[in-house]
């Protein structure tokens, strides 16, 4: 084979062909600053998303006594992020629609309002009935806002125990105070609706022959 050059109109022989070679080293640095871009942009995101995991509810911005109107001029709202839904669950969303709604217990300067502080006309109409309850005789973590069932234990032995009122919900609960009988005990207040005023004075005399029991309801 004979080899020819083209020259170019000038004489001068034409330069060979170059061709583009890929500079390989370069390209173990260009996927590993893709990975940490796509790294840095998933950690972000993530801050991003834990930062907006929070709750907007109602605190109250001085306190709020009982039967007064509640509306958002007493109220401010606040971010919350709680520890799970069940928590959240019990608290007065900032999007809740407070009209027709009254303040059903006292709720301090700062206190996040509770969903059962913030009742209607017709439910604040109740009538609140205090039992003192040994501490074996409630849940440990009892607390307010709880629904619970009111039994009765008889002192005798071979008596049944008897339900005296069933879903009512605990409006106030103290800490253990002293010891009766050797047993603690804790003050707690429950509320009664209008239809469970009648069994009031059969229900008193029950308890004062045994020891009232508070079954509370699940969920």
């Amino acid at each position: 084979m004979v080899e020819t050059q083209v020259r170019s109109g000038f004489g001068a022989p034409a330069a060979p062909a170059q061709r583009n070679r890929k500079a390989r080293w370069r390209d173990g640095r260009l996927v590993l600053g893709v990975l940490l871009v796509a790294v840095t942009a998933l950690a972000g995101a993530k801050l991003l998303s834990a930062a907006d995991d929070t709750t907007t509810i109602w605190a109250a911005k001085h306190e709020l006594r009982i039967g007064s109107p509640l509306t958002d001029d007493d109220l401010t709202t606040v971010r919350v992020r709680f520890t799970s839904s069940n928590d959240s669950s019990k608290y007065l969303s900032a999007d809740a629609d407070l009209k027709g709604l009254i303040v059903g217990r006292t709720v301090g300067p700062g206190e996040f309002v509770p969903k059962d502080a913030a009742v209607t006309k017709s439910d604040q109409d109740r009538t609140e009935l205090p039992l003192s309850v040994a501490t074996g005789h409630l849940p440990p973590d009892t607390a307010v806002g709880d629904v619970v069932d009111v039994w009765v234990v008889p002192k005798e032995d071979g008596q049944a125990a008897s339900r005296l009122w069933s879903g009512v919900r605990i409006q106030q609960i103290d800490s253990v105070k002293g010891v009766a009988g050797g047993s603690a005990r804790r003050q707690v207040t429950v509320d009664l609706a209008p239809d469970d005023l009648g069994r009031i004075p059969a229900a008193l005399a029950a308890i004062n022959a045994g020891e009232p029991t508070l079954v509370r309801k699940a969920g």
